[in-house]
């Protein structure tokens, strides 16, 4: 399984990375959160990336979907930390 340390890592940098996405307005600075967010995900627990992932396929690495599954990835890691 996965330890509440590594849903506390993963929400801690999701939630960093999200806040300045959202209010960015650099297409450029979007691009390096989301290839950062790609490199996170690569070290993440196995077990955590499919739990949020939920057979979505290219969870988090979908330029097209990254803002709705960051988002998604914030809300459940925040169920999984705070009930």
């Amino acid at each position: 399984m996965f330890s509440k340390e590594s849903i506390e890592t993963a929400y801690c940098f999701f939630h960093q990375k999200e806040r300045v996405y959202r209010y960015s307005t650099m297409d450029w600075q979007k691009d390096d959160i989301e290839m950062a967010i790609s490199s996170f995900v690569d070290t993440m627990p196995q077990e955590l990336y499919d739990t949020l992932a939920a057979g979505r396929p290219h969870y988090l690495l979908d330029h097209v979907r990254f803002a709705e599954d960051i988002n998604d990835a914030l809300s459940q890691l925040e169920k999984m930390l705070f009930g």
